[in-house]
């Protein structure tokens, strides 16, 4: 049996509920049995190896663990893990990455080490990266890491000339963005998709399209303050950041605060928002992981200012056409081919005819440490 394997998939059973914390699989296995495993717990609750060392009890004695993170080595909002993974008497850890959150970043292993456990790192080392993507450059950049999404027809439409959008994309591509919205901490979109489409940007994952316990924070990004106080995102559970520009009319903020929202005044340029002073922002509220979703003006700045970590777009067997039909990222551009943002690691699904399609922007954001040059 692939060990590892299993507490990977354990770790995925964490993602949209531990933030902003990695998620994180723990398998403990003796006599080619497993005796204990666990992942992640809600903030402030167990990490994964401490979950399995439970289950394991006194069996854990002499045990081998297998963890998809680098077991940590200081004190949070939990003790140390290795501390734990010591007195259990685990023999030997088999990690997958190491944990590039500064504080432990190879000390975890060390203490191990030091305590007479062997430890093996790399196994099925690209998946786990995968798992704490969000993690990683949260911890080390301190801004979440930022994925597109949008949905578009073959020849690259998002509507037709009139502005119809529904539906593009089919309804498992659109159940998939609903699971997409749970594993982010936040959903963005500008303030022309609110108008336009009246979206109500919360996780329904329910089979009777109910909404789910656990919301991202929903971001609106709009420096005039022009959402309209009846928007379906005040209404919907979870709660609502307005991104405005420091130049709104003082009337319209306020009539934003009075729905609800939190509405923080940026910087910006040319009439636009600053993105990456929103990206600051949201990192101060440990906010790991965004989805902005649109529309193309919004994605267009993303672009543009090279703030873009994941790409996934979803592609209808569908032919819009049309001079005037909505393209899904507009803003500035490149002038030269050459300038435009290539993706890597690229992977393709079939989506119940639909295509979807992601990739990241840039070689290192993709690898672990250990890969990177």
């Amino acid at each position: 049996m692939d060990y590892m394997a299993r507490a990977l998939s354990l770790a995925k059973l964490a993602l949209g509920h531990v933030s902003p914390n990695p998620a994180v699989g723990a398998v403990i296995v003796k006599n080619r049995k497993i005796i204990g495993q666990g992942y992640t717990q809600p903030p402030g609750g167990a990490h994964a190896e401490i979950v399995a060392l439970k289950e394991a009890g006194a069996s854990a004695h002499g045990a081998t663990l297998y963890v998809t993170l680098e077991p940590c080595c200081h004190y949070g909002r939990t003790p140390p893990c290795t501390k734990a993974i010591i007195s259990a008497g685990i023999k030997q850890v088999h990690a997958s990455v190491i944990d590039p959150n500064p504080l432990v970043n190879g000390r975890g292993r060390a203490e191990l080490e030091k305590a007479g456990i062997s430890v093996d790192i790399g196994e099925h080392e690209e998946e786990a990266y995968e798992i704490i993507q969000t993690y990683s450059k949260y911890i080390t950049a301190k801004i979440p890491f930022v994925t597109t999404k949008f949905a578009m027809s073959l020849d690259g439409k998002i509507a037709t000339r009139t502005g119809d959008s529904k539906w593009i994309s089919s309804e498992e591509s659109r159940r998939y963005v609903h699971y997409l919205r749970f594993i982010h901490d936040a959903v963005m979109v500008g303030v022309n998709t609110v108008l336009k489409d009246d979206p109500q940007l919360t996780v329904r994952l329910c089979s009777n399209g109910g909404m789910s316990h656990i919301q991202p924070l929903r971001v609106i990004v709009d420096a005039e303050g022009r959402t309209p106080t009846s928007a379906k995102v005040f209404n919907a559970p979870g709660k609502v950041l307005m991104a405005v520009s420091k130049s709104i009319n003082p009337g319209r903020e306020k009539a934003l605060r009075q729905r609800g929202a939190d509405v923080v005044c940026l910087p910006s340029k040319r009439g636009l928002v600053d993105l990456s002073a929103l990206l600051e922002e949201l990192g101060k509220r440990q906010i790991t992981s965004v989805l902005a979703e649109g529309g193309g003006q919004l994605l267009g700045s993303f672009f543009d200012r090279r703030l873009v970590d994941k790409v996934i777009v979803f592609i209808a067997p569908i032919i819009i056409g049309g001079k005037q039909a909505k393209a899904p990222v507009v803003g500035l551009g490149v002038e030269n081919i050459t300038e435009a943002l290539k993706l890597y690691r690229m992977r393709m699904r079939a989506c119940n005819g639909d295509v979807m399609i992601s990739g990241y922007v840039g070689k290192e954001t993709c690898l672990p440490v250990s890969q990177r040059s």
